[in-house]
């Protein structure tokens, strides 16, 4: 039988123990990104993080672990529960504090519980659920799950799910202009009218790995990400030192794409990438010009998907404009384990209902395909 241990920092656990666990090289559950993320200033108490990773054990051998946080609001999950939170409030209950199993500040789908088998996911779902009840909080959550994590959890964990728009090259292309024939005459002319701006505007683009990477390169693309944060009113939290870290814990899994205008770069875009998928994460920019967005945070993805012989590319949460670039609606998971009894039967009907409405508008959005047909 398996000993539970929930530990404040992943700073305890080796990297290779952890990362053992994941069983594919998915960068945001890895031991390097989420101790990152604790050592370098980015999960705070008073942000409403505090990890509180939950881990198995046979002896001294760790063999399964979730990523976990006890929070105190929703920021940073990109599945939004604000409306259960206002019910609660308004039943004079406390929703808040909550125990999260999630890649903080990553809406990107990769796996949650990290075991080797389904007996030990299984085992991990219940040990959440367990430590809801001896902490009195009021609910587990598990965001942006695998489909083959699905299995782990009961019947009284109620399912959610919401659409994102994913590029998967199934087709076999190798060039982009291999992926523009597959398109219709339209979007083909679009997506050529919108390089071709970018180009005449003597806009050159750099791909930079993180092994690569100068204080320079860092430290520019953090101050695009602040400036993108300060533009939409939100707080960043992600800090340079981070950036930094990343590139040397994760060399060739950083990936940033530096847009330059005479030598001196005005728009950048950061992913991570796995040995199959690049995703887009964050980007930002000093001036506006036609096209530099598209061409900064999808054509360049492309273009390095192809070139690198990548299957998919996420580019981030929501944005249907997407589609007409190629990046096809997908749908993605979460679970959620819910104490008290009235709430959980008022919110399953809740979920059912959300459920069908997403698919419906995924069954609207694939007729608006950008592909010619097969």
């Amino acid at each position: 039988m398996a000993t539970v241990r929930l530990l404040d920092t992943l700073a305890t656990v080796a990297p290779r123990d952890w990362d053992a666990l994941r069983g594919n090289d998915d960068p945001f559950v890895s031991h390097a990104f989420l101790h990152g993320l604790e050592a370098h200033g980015c999960l705070r108490e008073d942000w409403g993080w505090t990890p509180h990773h939950l881990t198995l054990w046979e002896g001294n051998a760790l063999v399964a672990a979730a990523p976990a946080y006890i929070k105190t609001n929703s920021h940073g999950e990109f599945v939004f529960d604000h409306a259960w939170a206002h019910a609660y409030a308004r039943h004079g209950l406390d929703y808040f504090p909550k125990l999260l199993c999630a890649a903080p500040y990553s809406p990107v789908t990769g796996p949650r519980l990290l075991a080797p088998d389904a007996t030990l996911r299984r085992a991990l779902a219940d040990a959440l659920v367990a430590e809801v009840r001896r902490l009195g909080l009021s609910s587990a959550h598990v965001n942006f799950h695998r489909a083959d994590e699905d299995d782990a959890f009961g019947e009284d964990w109620l399912a959610r799910i919401d659409l994102q728009y994913h590029w998967r090259n199934e087709a076999g292309w190798r060039t982009f202009d291999d992926y523009l024939a597959a398109m219709d005459h339209k979007h083909r002319k679009n997506i050529h009218q919108e390089r071709a701006k970018v180009s005449r505007a003597g806009i050159a683009l750099r791909t930079v790995h993180g092994a690569d990477a100068s204080e320079a390169d860092l430290a520019t693309m953090h101050r695009f990400y602040l400036q993108t944060f300060a533009e939409y009113g939100n707080s960043p939290a992600l800090t340079l030192p981070f950036f930094r870290h990343l590139a040397r814990a994760l060399p060739r899994q950083l990936v940033i794409f530096l847009a330059e205008l005479d030598g001196e770069a005005i728009a950048g875009a950061l992913c991570l990438r796995s040995g199959d998928t690049l995703y887009g994460r964050y980007w930002g920019a000093a001036v506006v010009a036609p096209g530099l967005h598209f061409e900064t945070c999808y054509y360049q993805g492309i273009d390095y998907c192809l070139r690198e012989g990548l299957r998919g590319f996420e580019p981030g949460a929501q944005g249907e404009h997407k589609i007409a670039r190629g990046f096809l609606p997908t749908l993605v998971r979460s679970r959620h384990w819910i104490a008290d009894p009235r709430f959980r039967e008022a919110l399953a009907a809740w979920c059912a209902e959300e459920r069908a409405v997403v698919q419906r508008n995924k069954s609207w959005l694939d007729q608006r395909t950008p592909f010619r047909p097969a």
